[in-house]
């Protein structure tokens, strides 16, 4: 049963809740695609978390690849080309409810000072969770990550 995740991100930058999720993703035996909407932003990404100041190195590489299939982490713009049971959505990247539905967990992290973030996640929100899937919404306001709220699957 597939669970999307909404990561209200006011005080974490999307790398720092990145380093806290995707470990665990993969520690469960999930491959994840990370979708971004922006190449120089992914690309980025992928620089950062090869030269990783600590000892947390994230398996990873980036869509367009001959080993896309292989990749526990695959970063992209496109569909999901390494079997992944979890999704990552950056920068007001999408899924439909059909995707997500086929997936163990979906995040999406949003940056909670841009107001078309919020609307797109408020968006997205609505779209998975009238199609019938289970939801929660996270917010780190108070310092710490706290579940706000949560739609059960129906």
């Amino acid at each position: 049963m597939s669970l999307a995740m909404f990561y209200h991100l006011t005080r974490s930058t999307p790398q720092e809740t990145m380093a806290t999720i995707l470990p665990r993703a993969l520690s469960a035996g999930w491959k994840v695609m990370l979708r971004g909407t922006d190449d120089a932003a992914l690309q980025a990404l992928d620089t950062a978390l090869w030269f990783h100041p600590d000892d947390s190195f994230l398996p990873h590489g980036l869509a367009g690849g001959p080993h896309d299939a292989d990749q526990p982490i695959l970063l992209g713009q496109g569909a999901i080309a390494n079997a992944a049971q979890g999704l990552m959505l950056i920068d007001g990247a999408e899924t439909t409810p059909s995707e997500a539905a086929d997936l163990q967990r979906v995040w999406v992290l949003f940056d909670g000072a841009d107001e078309a973030a919020l609307s797109g996640a408020r968006r997205l929100w609505t779209t998975l969770t009238t199609a019938g899937l289970a939801a929660q919404y996270w917010s780190e306001e108070s310092g710490r990550w706290e579940k706000k709220t949560e739609k059960a699957a129906r």
